[in-house]
């Protein structure tokens, strides 16, 4: 048996932890200066967090489902602007569908709940035309229902790759100019990346400061691959579903003490 277990099952033990955890948020929360105007977030590990707690998969997405508004709330307190939560990848879109159709009724579910909450503007990233009618209009409608709420910008990667965005950002500069009777050459003569970043999924907001990725993994496995080339990375042990305030306190906390060159 881990600590982790020992500590749940010990009803005692875990409301002593959770006092300490609350007492050193709040020394941390009180020297934090410089917080990020835009973190990114790998939502990862509900499925192993449900296998190590005897959940099923589904139970797992659900809490990590759950854990979304809380981490907001989290986001409001420290005045960050944008979030980009990653929820479901192109990749997963390949998963068994005794799997991938329970996800996406909780990320439908998930959706509803940002809209219904009156907070948070929900700005869908992603593939839309990969996903189900079903859950594509759920976001469209996500978007335009919170377009005037002036709160946190919740981008909602869902049926999103960075390498499909890169490729969709492309795709809508050359349409684009074709518009306009640009031949190839002349678009040639004047192409740079500010170009292809007006047309990604997050044209007009701020690049990611910080990009979190929970479940211990460090890589990006293709999150905002063209946002994130001077982003900040902060690799968390927690599964998802378990992340607590204190956990995302240490990652600005961390952030905060970085020297960020910005590629200089």
């Amino acid at each position: 048996m881990g600590l982790r277990d020992v500590v749940e099952r010990t009803p005692g033990l875990r409301s002593l932890l959770d006092n300490a955890y609350r007492l050193y948020g709040r020394r941390v929360e009180v020297h934090l200066n410089n917080t990020p105007r835009h973190i990114g977030v790998i939502l990862d590990g509900n499925r192993r967090w449900a296998k190590a707690t005897g959940g099923t998969t589904a139970y797992g997405h659900q809490r990590g489902a759950d854990k979304i508004s809380e981490f907001l709330g989290w986001c409001d307190e420290t005045h960050v602007r944008v979030v980009t939560l990653w929820m479901l990848s192109t990749d997963n879109l390949s998963r068994p569908a005794e799997e991938l159709v329970p996800l996406l009724g909780i990320i439908e579910d998930a959706v509803r709940g940002l809209v219904a909450a009156g907070r948070w503007k929900v700005n869908p990233v992603g593939a839309l035309d990969m996903l189900p009618d079903r859950t594509a209009e759920v976001l469209k409608e996500a978007a335009a229902t919170t377009a005037h709420i002036q709160g946190i910008t919740v981008n909602v990667a869902i049926g999103y790759g960075g390498r499909q965005e890169i490729a969709d950002a492309v795709r809508s500069l050359l349409q684009e100019h074709a518009g306009r009777g640009t031949s190839i050459e002349e678009l040639a003569g004047i192409l740079d990346v500010e170009h292809i970043a007006e047309h990604l999924y997050t044209k007009g907001q701020p690049d990611p400061d910080l990009v979190i990725r929970t479940s211990g993994e460090q890589r990006l496995s293709g999150f905002l691959l063209w946002q994130s080339a001077h982003s900040e990375f902060y690799f968390c042990e927690a599964y998802w579903p378990a992340f607590r305030k204190v956990d995302f306190l240490r990652a600005l906390r961390d952030f905060q003490l970085r020297n960020r060159r910005m590629g200089l």
